[in-house]
């Protein structure tokens, strides 16, 4: 499929030539261009020549030097310059399944495109893969890719992933791949009674001895929402299980330490909370490879927080009139208890920080489900309206969609603060941010 240029970016290489809106792209330096992926690889080199077809049917030949790896300035239709390639599988515990009718269409949809997992670090499970399509991963150097693996188990990934047969259960891509050095970071959703225990071991093993290929894993709790009608029977994770994975998980990290310098293996958040157990040092993380997963995000906001908070002049505001900066926090309960104790170390140093912490009960998705990015705008009115918040709320960015100011119900920040009668401010994921939100007046 060649892409439409849509338009030419001012100042860009390709903006002094022919190429105009409504050319569809055929080919650069001889090679046939499907999606972004051969866009950015063959048009990488200093010298190129484009083929391109205009809107009349006329063939344009463009050619082009520019500085190696530099962009030539061409937009097109669509991000990927192709359809989207969506998730094919009925994973037993499958997030997107377990939400309830009548939200917005987009948040159904279900992605498994490997171009968007290079591209913006979206995880996929390389089922919808032919072995043709590893084989041009492999030759455009498509690095990394963030895998959900599960288990190294085909008859048990086949299971968890809803395929019909095993030789579609993708464990095979996941070999090849990494032993063709392709980076891989990957993800396990451990299920009790499933892929936990000696399973979860088991997968460890194997991915670990696929080497250098295996950049990173992380172990995440399965999450179950109170929607669960007609799915699999799951169960959650208690503190005695949670306890068990921990000790696993990190012994064998540990392992990975002494061997290769790095952890390689990590165990999210989550799994900490529900052991009750105090998360691992700053150190402990290398360098947060599994951020998005939940895994060392608590301890980085903590240690921005507290970096910030001693190099920060806080001004003295005893007996002043003209500043209240009362306020309230809403967040999950998984978050609750370290929130507060990073206002108690901050209000040690200025007496004056007055902040309430509000846990937002998720009635929306069940109480079970404990992290703030899946609170929603109404259950926060529900729990706050009528309720005193001081002269503003706060709420972390992670409640709101990407680049948006909305919650997962389709409330606005704006009609949040309406409802409630106070201004909100949005507090990036970053404890810096947090400390100034917390000591801001305004």
């Amino acid at each position: 499929m060649n892409a439409i240029v849509r338009d030419v970016a001012a100042g860009s290489p390709a903006a002094d030539t022919v190429i105009k809106p409504g050319d569809r792209l055929r080919k650069i330096n001889g090679h046939v261009i499907s999606d972004v992926l051969d866009y950015m690889y063959y048009s990488y080199d200093e010298r190129i020549m484009i083929e391109l077809e205009s809107a009349e049917g006329m063939l344009k030949l463009v050619r082009l030097r520019k500085p190696e790896g530099s962009d030539v300035g061409l937009e097109f239709d669509t991000f990927l310059m192709d359809s989207e390639r969506s998730c094919a599988n009925k994973c037993i515990f499958c997030f997107i399944d377990q939400l309830p009718k009548g939200m917005r269409r987009t948040l159904y949809y279900k992605d498994d495109d490997v171009r968007l997992s290079f591209l913006q670090g979206n995880y996929i499970t390389l089922t919808n893969l032919s072995k043709q399509d590893v084989e041009r991963i492999v030759k455009l150097r498509v690095s990394p890719i963030n895998v959900s693996v599960h288990t190294m188990d085909p008859q048990l990934r086949a299971y968890m992933l809803g395929r019909v047969s095993l030789s579609d259960s993708g464990v095979e891509h996941i070999r090849t791949l990494a032993n063709s050095g392709i980076t891989l970071n990957c993800q396990i959703v451990c299920c009790p009674n499933i892929n936990d225990g000696e399973r979860l071991q088991q997968t460890l093993a194997a991915l670990l001895s696929l080497g250098a290929g295996v950049n990173s894993i992380s172990v995440v709790p399965v999450g179950l929402t109170k929607h669960r009608q007609g799915l699999a029977a799951l169960e959650p994770f208690d503190k005695d299980l949670a306890i068990g994975t921990v000790l696993s998980v990190d012994s064998i990290g540990d392992m990975c330490l002494k061997q290769r310098g790095t952890r390689v293996v990590y165990c999210a958040d989550e799994l900490y909370i529900k052991a009750e157990r105090e998360l691992p040092p700053y150190e402990y993380y290398d360098d947060f490879p599994q951020l998005e997963n939940g895994v060392g995000m608590m301890r980085l906001f903590m240690t921005e927080f507290l970096g910030e908070l001693e190099k920060t002049v806080l001004p003295d505001r005893k007996g002043s009139a003209d500043c209240d900066n009362a306020f309230t926090i809403v967040t999950g309960s998984a978050a609750a208890g370290y929130i507060e104790n990073l206002l108690m170390t901050a209000s040690a140093k200025h007496d004056t920080i007055r902040g309430e912490i509000c846990t937002i009960r998720n009635d929306f998705f069940g109480e079970g489900v404990t992290v703030s990015g899946l609170i929603t705008g109404r259950d926060i009115i529900a729990q706050l309206k009528g309720r005193s918040t001081g002269g503003r709320l706060l709420i972390p960015v992670n409640m709101l969609k990407r680049g948006e100011d909305v919650f997962l119900d389709d409330v606005t920040v704006t009609e949040l603060s309406q409802e409630l009668g106070v201004p909100v401010r949005v507090v990036m994921q970053d404890g810096a941010d947090f400390l100034h939100a917390v000591l801001d007046c305004e």
